[in-house]
């Protein structure tokens, strides 16, 4: 149950309860697409770093291990010592973006594995039984990702077979909730509104979605590679249309400015892999802008990466250790830098929804969403 709390402009200040745990809105999402972190952050490391909800991919752990195999060992939570809830992402967009010779028909996808080129199926009723052996908190329908552009004709026939898949996830996840042998009888399902960048297919799209009266709404099919504005463009014309009294999730976003201007546009949810991913490559985000720690200006640099952060990684380790780590090819770099990046995140949200508390967000997205984009000068 999502409770709208407070609320300035279009930016909103909430609570969603659920089986595994309340999550106070905005919140970033933590992504652990195969159940772990990469940069060797485990789950217990996430609860010392504000992490609110982990998400993890039906496709991924359907590949490796087998959802069956998670499922004997009592679901997702029990697997990876996850106690807080999870979202798991449909296996829509990799299936997509990743499988080889995939086919398109309307009782769902054929498609080979990246992996080792067998044989798959998947259609919503089939993404519904993984998600459901993996007993996550909140479920997300199976939907088609189009490439961004494409026609409109086929933008709009799209839309209207992902309709269709989400009226079929919602019977057979509702079906699967009612077993006695269902790891998680309380599954939430969350919707995905598609439609490219067509105002009108999007407004449709989402008005066809809320009539099916479900636990959340996302809005898929963006940040992948269209100008930042347009991806706005769209939020703007998609929100009025969401309901109010439901959580609104942005889908695979993103930078700290995007996640200060999506949630003045009236969203909820985010999720990305660029935190940890930059990591990786020794790239972090501070209050003071993007920080490249390789750059030789930090090899005396006795200080934390960020003197206003007190993550784990800046209360015990200097500039010059973590970039010498990273030009020595130590994993111990990439997983300090993870550790703060993803810290950086949960705190960002938190301060938001502190600014919204006290109605100060507009002063917080003045100060912070621009100088958030530029490298660090210090």
């Amino acid at each position: 149950m999502y409770t709208l709390l407070k609320q300035e402009g279009n930016a909103r200040r909430g609570r969603f309860e659920t089986v595994h745990g309340s999550v106070e809105t905005p919140v970033f999402m933590n992504v652990g697409t195969s159940a772990a972190i990469k940069g060797a952050v485990s789950s217990v490391d996430l609860a010392g770093l504000k992490c609110q909800i982990e998400l993890c991919n039906t496709y991924h752990l359907h590949i490796r291990p087998g959802d069956d195999v998670i499922y004997k060992m009592g679901g997702l939570h029990r697997f990876m010592n996850w106690h807080g809830p999870i979202l798991t992402d449909s296996g829509g967009f990799q299936v997509f973006s990743l499988a080889k010779l995939r086919k398109i028909k309307e009782e769902g996808v054929y498609f080979q594995s990246h992996l080792d080129g067998k044989r798959i199926f998947m259609g919503p009723e089939e993404s519904m039984r993984i998600q459901s052996h993996l007993g996550s908190t909140i479920a997300m329908a199976f939907d088609e990702c189009v490439e961004n552009p494409s026609p409109k004709s086929y933008s709009k026939s799209s839309c209207d077979r992902t309709v269709r898949w989400l009226r079929r996830s919602k019977t057979e996840l509702s079906r699967l909730n009612s077993r006695d042998d269902t790891v998680n009888p309380h599954q939430l399902l969350f919707a995905i509104n598609q439609g490219c960048t067509f105002e009108d297919l999007r407004i449709e799209n989402m008005k066809q979605i809320v009539d099916l009266d479900l636990d959340g709404y996302a809005i898929g099919g963006l940040a992948v590679g269209e100008p930042t504005e347009e991806m706005y463009r769209i939020i703007e014309a998609v929100e009025p249309f969401m309901p109010k009294d439901k959580p609104r999730y942005l889908m695979g976003v993103g930078t700290p400015s995007n996640i200060i201007e999506g949630i003045w546009r009236g969203i909820d949810f985010f999720d990305c892999v660029m935190p940890s991913r930059n990591a990786r490559h020794a790239t972090v985000f501070t209050w003071g802008g993007i920080m490249h720690l390789t750059n030789s200006k930090y090899t005396l640099d006795d200080r934390p990466i960020d003197p206003q952060c007190d993550c784990p990684t800046c209360r015990n380790f200097t500039r010059a250790y973590i970039r010498h780590l990273f030009k020595s090819g130590e994993q111990l770099g990439g997983r300090l830098a993870v550790q703060h990046n993803l810290y950086f995140y949960n705190t960002l949200t938190e301060r938001i929804r502190g600014a919204l508390d006290e109605g100060r967000f507009s002063d917080f997205r003045r100060e912070y969403s621009e100088r958030l984009a530029r490298p660090c000068d210090d």
